[in-house]
């Protein structure tokens, strides 16, 4: 069969027996959640409609979503999608409340549901301009023209509504009603845009006038007069730029909410990424909350010895709890966030650098983070003279033998202060989601790289979900976490996400390397023990095989969750996301226009992920009297695995 064709000749009862196959193999292998791994900016566009970068709002996005609905995944792990910044394109930088407005689908704008307030052939030409290739996005250039439009589809819209039309005056009365139960977070978000305008720069750190960059600070030694005579001025003279922002906030609302509802028929859930960040626009509304003289950071470590100085706020601990222990207003604009996250996806969320809410490792603004220049960990430092107030272990707690940078500093914690360090995570992430509707099992925490003692014991003790990556795993380490056989069932496993290589350029790099034998060898022996060494040296001599049980053993372990990353998903060799750099090759790689058969494709070139294969290696793994309880099922996943390698 024609690889190209297969999404032709798939007849719709052949489609809902696949999924059914594959749900049913899902569910004998105890996976309750298997999700596709894609931040908004990559979802595919209708070529008719790529304005140059993706958005899961459009009509190129729901069919995506339809897509990978139909290959049996029910999940979508989201990138965050604040608003970011037009010199740089990273989304961990993105605002916490407002969204970014690249994810506004202006085809939409130009239709009657909107009343058509952009102008199609403004439309046609951002298109026709789209410098971007098939799957790449263009940041620089979108971030410009998906400006300009917006302003354009304001002026229509403001335009449209002097003139009674009635399509208009619905959206209107929904604007209002948005504006006013958004009102915590949106009335400073688009007071800080009009500010930027006026001050000509969109970092607030920089501006000349000292009210301007209080205003809305409570502890500011302005008079309540002054500072009420400023926000008069303000929104007399910016109150287009105000109610401009609000508009494009509103727009971005009223498109999410479709795009849920829509997945939610398709019975897909997206989940939600928190950064640990928190942008200048989140910083300047927010400034008394924070620390003053502290920001967020990370350690000396082998990849940085003086550290690295991320610059990012630090919500101050004395704003966030009360005495009597309820939220404080840090706590309740801390609160806020995950409230909107967890409305907006009903999946739950991903929290970036769970440390963050748990073991903070913070540095003096100005200095290096690093310990002797006063960088520590926020609440495990009794002996700081600073940071010692804040202290939840005694100088008892210590480990003598390592420095404050260390993750084994803090030793023999007792109950009392395992629950004092995750306040946070109880009074507000799970609090909010439980409020929701959502169990905390769909709270996911990136618990990669350096974790302390403090993290350790509270997930733990909370039960919360972490990180496996299977392609971080130690093979010379027969405990190590991200060895399959080791991963227990609340974890989410997967090859590897935005940070890191993909898939077929990690096996590639391992062939190149002469270091598959180890890799191959812990596979034999989670897959095939009764095979091992017949099937290692297939491992060995046999890249494709190679990929095919690295996506397999995800499914052959115990851990209920899985997620495969997009690239991993196409077999793509193109890496998303290079730590450090900027530009916009950096996350910009999309889903091709033409995906159907470009996966199909890699699927019978054996570079992306055949899910019958893998489901069946990963059965087999279970033992002949498993295979042998599942023989039919077996049977049907065979069919559909020699229906897309073309065999």
């Amino acid at each position: 069969m024609n690889h190209t064709c297969i999404c032709k000749t798939f007849t719709a009862k052949d489609r809902s027996d696949f999924k059914k196959t594959i749900h049913k193999a899902l569910e004998i292998l105890n996976k309750k959640n298997f999700s596709l791994i894609i931040h908004g900016a990559s979802f595919p566009s209708l070529k008719e409609q790529d304005t140059g970068f993706g958005t899961y709002n459009s009509e190129g996005g729901r069919k995506f979503i339809e897509f990978i609905n139909n290959l049996g995944f029910n999940g979508i792990q989201l990138g965050p999608d604040g608003m970011t910044k037009g010199v740089d394109s990273s989304p961990y930088i993105g605002t916490m409340f407002s969204n970014n407005p690249l994810f506004i689908d202006l085809y939409q704008l130009t239709t009657p549901e909107f009343g058509e307030i952009l102008d199609k052939e403004l439309f046609a030409r951002i298109v026709a301009n789209n410098p971007a290739k098939n799957n790449r996005s263009a940041y620089s250039y979108v971030y410009k023209e998906q400006n300009k439009a917006l302003r354009e589809a304001f002026k229509t819209f403001k335009a449209k509504l002097s003139e009674d039309d009635e399509t208009i005056k619905k959206l209107n009365k929904k604007f209002d009603k948005f504006v006013k139960e958004n009102a915590l977070w949106l009335e400073k978000d688009a007071f800080y845009e009009a500010l930027c305008v006026k001050h000509g720069n969109d970092y607030w750190p920089v501006w000349e006038d000292e009210l301007d960059k209080k205003l809305f600070c409570p502890d500011n030694e302005f008079s309540q007069e002054i500072i009420d005579e400023r926000i008069k001025e303000i929104k007399k003279i910016f109150g287009e730029e105000i109610k401009f922002y609000q508009f494009v906030q509103f727009i971005s609302f009223l498109q999410k909410q479709n795009t849920a509802k829509f997945a939610l028929k398709q019975n897909m859930k997206t989940i939600a990424d928190c950064q640990v960040a928190f942008s200048d626009r989140d910083y300047w509304a927010n400034q008394a909350y924070f620390m003053k003289d502290y920001f967020l950071g990370c350690p000396p470590d082998c990849f940085s010895v003086d550290g690295q100085a991320w610059g990012f706020p630090v919500m101050n601990p004395d704003k966030l709890f009360n005495p009597d222990g309820s939220l404080a207003q840090g706590g309740k604009v801390l609160k806020a966030r995950f409230e909107k996250m967890f409305d907006e996806n009903p999946g739950g969320i991903r929290i970036d650098h769970i440390i963050g809410l748990i073991d903070p490792y913070v540095y003096r603004k100005g200095f290096m983070p690093k310990p002797e220049e006063g960088a520590s960990r926020l609440y495990s430092s009794p002996e700081h003279k600073i940071l010692g107030k804040y202290a939840i272990p005694t100088k008892e707690n210590l480990n003598p033998e390592v420095g404050p940078e260390n993750e084994k500093r803090i030793i023999n914690l007792t109950n009392k202060q395992i629950k004092q360090y995750a306040q946070i995570l109880e009074k507000v992430v799970i609090q909010t989601a439980e409020e929701k509707g959502i169990g905390k099992e769909s709270i996911i925490c990136e618990d990669l790289g350096t974790i302390t003692n403090p993290v350790l014991e509270v997930m733990e003790k909370l039960g919360l979900s972490g990180l496996r990556v299977t392609s971080f795993v130690d093979p010379e380490d027969e405990e190590h976490p991200y060895r399959i056989k080791n991963a227990e069932p609340r974890h989410w496993v997967m090859i590897g996400s935005h940070d890191n290589d993909p898939l077929v350029s990690w096996v590639n790099e391992l062939y190149e390397q002469k270091t598959i034998d180890q890799h191959a060898q812990i596979l034999a022996e989670d897959l095939k023990p009764s095979k091992l060494e017949e099937f290692k040296q297939e491992l060995i001599n046999n890249r494709k095989s190679f990929i095919k049980a690295k996506f397999a053993e995800l499914f052959a372990s115990s851990a209920e969750n899985v997620q495969i990353f997009f690239a991993d998903l196409f077999g793509m060799p193109e890496r998303y996301n290079r730590p450090g750099t900027a530009g916009d090759e950096n996350w910009s790689l999309r889903v091709p226009q033409k995906y159907e058969c470009f996966y199909y494709e890699q699927v019978a070139a054996g570079e992306a992920l055949n899910l019958p294969e893998a489901l069946i290696l990963a059965i087999e793994s279970k033992g002949n009297k498993f295979v042998f309880k599942h023989q039919e099922l077996v049977k049907k996943l065979r069919k559909y695995a020699e229906i897309f390698s073309n065999k």
